[in-house]
C-alpha cells in the first residue's frame, strides 16, 4: 500500500512528518493522514516524493521493490 511505503521510506531516511510536509508545502496533519491511509495522495504529490527520495512511482505504489528510479537503472 502506498501509505505504508511513504511512511517506511520517510523513516528509513530518518525524517519527520513535519520535514516532509514542509518540503511538500502542506500541513503536517495532512501528511500524517496520507501515511495513515485516511486520504488519497495525489499523483503530483507522489511525483514530488519520488523525486525527493530518488525512487520511482512504481516503488512508492508497491508495484516493485526496486528503489532505484528508472532513469538511473542500467
Amino acid at each position: 500500500m502506498i501509505f505504508e511505503r511513504i511512511r517506511n521510506i520517510r523513516e528509513d531516511n530518518d525524517l519527520t512528518q513535519s520535514q516532509i510536509a514542509e518540503f511538500l508545502n502542506i500541513n503536517q496533519r495532512t501528511y500524517s493522514r496520507y501515511e495513515r491511509g485516511e486520504i488519497s495522495i495525489t499523483v503530483e504529490t507522489l511525483c514530488k516524493l519520488a523525486d525527493y527520495y530518488e525512487t520511482s512511482l512504481d516503488y512508492l505504489a508497491g508495484r516493485t521493490d526496486i528503489k532505484t528510479p528508472y532513469s538511473l537503472r542500467k
